[in-house]
């Protein structure tokens, strides 16, 4: 016996079993603390969240998205609610203790027949939320355990020049956006980092910013990282603050209400081709640029790792093509001798 939650009703569903067979009732309560209070009353015992009836891969969904809200951000949620909607158009809404690894396979393989990233975002996603599957008891073994991640094409991270960079602020129209765009290429900042800084995370005597978990905002590592301000940023900051320290935002087109991350990338995308530049521009581009500016001036691959806040330096190595000086010197280095 379980709550659960779905797109077609505002209330909490009560799932159960009676002589055998699978029933459900709506608790007509929108909040899930007046929810609980309705299960305890219809069953006479105190809840216990950890339930070990499974639910069917619909509910699990919806239970799962619940959970992630908490810590992740809205853009994983799609990808979460995409995968699920792909799995099930191939397996059909079953219970989620039916689905056998074979099926798991199928459907991968078939997506990648497709679209090789599609395959691997849907693997990984489902392969995470069904690991939580395990952990709430409703099943035994993740299907995907023993199913070997699709292969993925391996591109190069794409960057943009200051004489681009400085083509893109031209076209774009309003002064908050330039000044988030400009952080954003001299930091390496994430997009979710920039649209939550605050002013507390700002040390302007120190000419520090500090990536804080607070406020129901958690950064992607899940740590606190410090990144230094660049001269670039010092001076839009200080003038920022000078207008607008009591906003509770650094960066807002309404000082109340946070930027909204779509909104952001599609006016950087507006500036992009307005400058006539390549469409496969986007804004993480600009953090590209940030790592790819560093390692082309000799830059640690290691200290690049820490300012951009990577947990593996695997991640970072996607910029070890451009330090071809190093790599000729290394070479030189043979026949010195």
């Amino acid at each position: 016996m379980y709550l659960t939650k779905s797109k077609r009703s505002p209330y909490y569903q009560l799932i159960y079993y009676r002589d055998g067979k699978r029933t459900t009732i709506s608790t007509k309560r929108r909040l899930k603390s007046e929810a609980l209070k309705f299960l305890n009353e219809f069953t006479g015992v105190t809840y216990l969240p950890a339930e070990k009836s499974t639910p069917l891969l619909s509910e699990f969904e919806s239970i799962y998205i619940e959970d992630a809200s908490k810590t992740k951000s809205k853009s994983y949620l799609r990808s979460i609610h995409l995968s699920f909607r792909m799995l099930s158009k191939h397996i059909s809404n079953k219970s989620i203790d039916k689905i056998k690894p074979q099926e798991i396979d199928n459907f991968i393989s078939s997506v990648y027949e497709r679209s090789r990233s599609a395959s691997g975002l849907y693997f990984r996603t489902l392969k995470a939320a069904f690991s939580k599957a395990v952990l709430w008891n409703y099943i035994e073994e993740n299907p995907f355990k023993n199913i070997k991640a699709p292969k993925q094409v391996t591109s190069l991270p794409i960057f943009i020049t200051i004489e681009e960079f400085n083509k893109i602020l031209h076209y774009t129209r309003h002064q908050f956006l330039k000044d988030l765009f400009i952080t954003a290429f001299y930091s390496g900042m994430r997009l979710g980092e920039l649209v939550n800084m605050n002013w507390a995370w700002i040390d302007l005597n120190e000419k520090l910013i500090t990536i804080k978990n607070l406020n129901g905002f958690m950064s992607k590592s899940k740590r606190e990282r410090v990144i230094p301000v660049h001269p670039k940023i010092q001076g839009l900051l200080t003038h920022r603050f000078s207008n607008f320290n009591q906003t509770e935002f650094v960066f807002f087109r309404n000082e109340r209400i946070k930027l909204n991350e779509d909104f952001v990338s599609k006016q950087f995308k507006k500036s992009v081709r307005l400058a006539g530049l390549s469409d496969d521009i986007h804004f993480h581009t600009l953090r590209h640029s940030f790592a790819s500016n560093l390692v082309q001036k000799g830059v640690s691959l290691y200290i690049v790792k820490e300012l951009l806040g990577h947990s593996s330096i695997i991640t970072t190595q996607i910029y070890s093509h451009l330090n071809n000086d190093s790599l000729s010197e290394a070479v030189k280095l043979l026949t010195s001798e």
